[in-house]
């Protein structure tokens, strides 16, 4: 089921990378940030999050969904050109997930960590999922549980 997640990226229309950094500011990155790895999508479509938790508010997090019309480019890499890039210069975490998944209180939890496909902690290499059975596997939530520890010491220090 290797093509699964990029199935799962298009279920609106255009395949949509959907990208949430923390600690970045709450100012969205021009959208030649995402102009990466060959790749410029149709659409660069940013979210500031409404109503966050103070810490939260306090580093910014800013969601975005990276469009492409062709359903077929391999997004895999491009996702983790994206995470590096939105990681550079800063003490942020970044994460890929899908649609839905999204809530302050769940933030690379257990519960949906079987629905975030990348994720990245400044000064390390982004790491991406391409295939359903890895992101239900114990492995990958332990993972993403280290992310989270990260994304809960950077917290912390902001609070």
């Amino acid at each position: 089921m290797p093509d699964a997640i990029q199935d799962f990226l298009c279920w609106r229309g255009p395949a949509s990378v959907n990208v949430f950094v923390l600690g970045a500011g709450s100012t969205p990155f021009p959208k030649e940030t995402f102009h990466i790895a060959g790749l410029v999508p149709d659409r660069v479509l940013p979210f500031a999050l409404m109503e966050p938790p103070e810490d939260i508010a306090a580093l910014g997090l800013v969601s975005y969904d990276l469009d492409f019309e062709d359903t077929t480019l391999d997004l895999r890499a491009y996702t983790g050109a994206v995470l590096r890039r939105v990681c550079e210069g800063t003490r942020s975490v970044a994460w890929a997930a899908f649609e839905g998944s999204f809530s302050y209180d769940r933030l690379l939890t257990d519960p949906v960590a079987d629905q975030v496909y990348g994720y990245c902690v400044s000064g390390s290499e982004p790491v991406v999922v391409w295939d359903v059975a890895t992101l239900r596997s114990d492995d990958w939530r332990q993972r993403v549980a280290g992310a989270r520890t990260a994304l809960d010491a950077l917290r912390c220090a902001s609070g």
